[in-house]
């Protein structure tokens, strides 16, 4: 099989496609053949080893993919051949509380991941994907949709006729945005262009604040709930937009941080109302599975920018890094 692996890392040069033997499962296991593969930052942070965890010489990179089971080892139970399944971003957080521990152990990062044409797993790691969605959809699911859905769903599940603030317009946003409006919420969308603007209120976004025209959005966000200020935010821009995602909240918010990078810093008035803020560590397989039903009950279908074949990895991966892109950037076959 053909199969992409980090020979070097600090740069996309160490990307290597390489032939490997397809992999045999072993006891609990299946072996799965990869439609569909989606980029996330992480995979730019391991490749430039700034990743909390250091990725594996060798390894097969990429930690979100959907496709089919062509075999399974003795005692599989939880999927058989011919199922159309997607695998979790920690393949041992199966349900309740984040444990240090499963961070030792992710896709494309210390185990090979879905840049190849099979991969191993174990079957508690797999999930079954919704009907309707395509397997390029499906790809999209594992980190930037489990994410998303943890974000709203989690510490403080978002409420009907709430309001929600999202930043940008990629995977984590998007998403959020979906399932906001789903939940019955009003959104705030954050943006730089107005062409980005069209696609948010598209699908979904109530307002939109062109960060470009407006530099102190924030100001903006608070006209637009008459100064009262947002109940939730899914900050997907990190430390450099943090404090005026918190000078948006109203009192008692909750903040869900999806990225923890950036040089901002916080000052008295950003601190002014009582906000609750939660790291995110994408989510469990219970979860995975809670946000597929729901998915599936409202045929929500994936926001996807673009679409490259599995012999142009390497222009995804610039695609992305350029961050010029729309939704999920794609990987096929």
């Amino acid at each position: 099989m053909r199969a992409y692996q980090l020979d070097r890392f600090e740069s996309l040069d160490g990307l290597v496609l390489r032939e490997r033997e397809v992999p045999q499962p072993g006891p609990g296991e299946a072996v799965v053949r990869i439609h569909a593969r989606s980029l996330n930052y992480r995979d730019l942070l391991i490749m430039h080893r700034r990743y909390p965890v250091p990725g594996t010489a060798g390894v097969v990179p990429v930690s979100d993919g959907a496709g089919e089971v062509v075999a399974v080892g003795e005692g599989v139970t939880r999927v058989a051949v011919g199922d159309r399944v997607a695998a979790t971003y920690f393949p041992r957080w199966r349900d309740g509380r984040f444990a240090v521990e499963m961070v030792a152990e992710q896709f494309g990062c210390t185990r090979d991941g879905m840049l190849a044409e099979f991969t191993v797993a174990d079957q508690e790691a797999l999930v079954t994907i919704p009907a309707h969605l395509s397997y390029e959809e499906a790809s999209t699911l594992p980190c930037a949709g489990v994410m998303a859905w943890s974000a709203l769903t989690g510490l403080r599940p978002v409420l009907p006729s709430e309001t929600v603030l999202t930043i940008g317009s990629g995977g984590v946003a998007l998403f959020a945005l979906q399932f906001a409006t789903l939940f019955g919420a009003r959104v705030i969308a954050v943006t730089s262009n107005d062409s980005k603007a069209e696609l948010l209120k598209r699908h979904g976004a109530s307002v939109v604040v062109n960060s470009s025209r407006s530099p102190d959005w924030e100001r903006a966000v608070r006209d637009a709930t008459d100064g009262r200020g947002v109940d939730h935010v899914v900050e997907t821009g990190g430390l450099d937009t943090l404090p005026r995602s918190l000078a948006s909240c109203g009192a008692d918010a909750h903040v869900a941080l999806v990225a923890a990078l950036g040089a901002g810093a916080l000052d008295a008035p950003a601190l002014g109302a009582p906000t609750t803020i939660r790291r995110l560590y994408v989510g469990s397989r219970a979860s995975f599975e809670a946000m597929n039903r729901a998915i599936s009950h409202h045929m929500v279908r994936p926001v996807i920018g673009s679409v490259f074949p599995f012999d142009e990895a390497k222009d995804a991966y610039t695609h992305f890094a350029a961050k010029r892109h729309v939704g999920k950037v794609v990987i096929g076959t």
